[in-house]
């Protein structure tokens, strides 16, 4: 396997991953019953950091929408760099960094590991299209 595919795999892991701690958090604030029972699936937490979980979760969703598709066309075409394969790696740890400061409210850090992750989009999208 190709080691895009592979951070690209770490990553959907990474992300499937993400909304275990806020889910248990809403476990022990509703109640095992109330908490499966519950029709909005929006419900905000009580716990401040759960609440930024569930949105940090949401936005690592958004953005393998784009990340995965850039993969795996890469890999459709045929293409594997040195480029390629450190932007998905750094990809993966740009949005573990994204994840944990966003649950922790760091907000410069925030946005910059965003932007990092934003900024290996781009080379990827950049390298397929130089392709074409």
């Amino acid at each position: 396997m190709k080691k895009e595919l592979v951070w690209l795999t770490y990553t959907l892991i990474m992300t499937a991953l993400f909304w275990v701690p806020y889910i248990l958090n809403r476990l022990k604030e509703m109640g095992l019953w109330t908490a499966v029972s519950n029709s909005n699936a929006d419900t905000t937490p009580g716990a401040a950091w759960a609440n930024r979980m569930m949105k940090a979760h949401r936005n690592a969703v958004e953005n393998l929408v784009i990340f995965a598709p850039l993969v795996l066309a890469l890999q459709a075409a045929g293409i594997s760099t040195s480029l390629t394969v450190t932007a998905c790696m750094v990809y993966f740890f740009a949005r573990l960094s994204h994840f944990i400061v966003y649950v922790l409210g760091v907000p410069v850090l925030r946005t910059l590991s965003f932007a990092i992750g934003f900024a290996c989009q781009m080379a990827l999208a950049y390298v397929l299209l130089s392709a074409a």
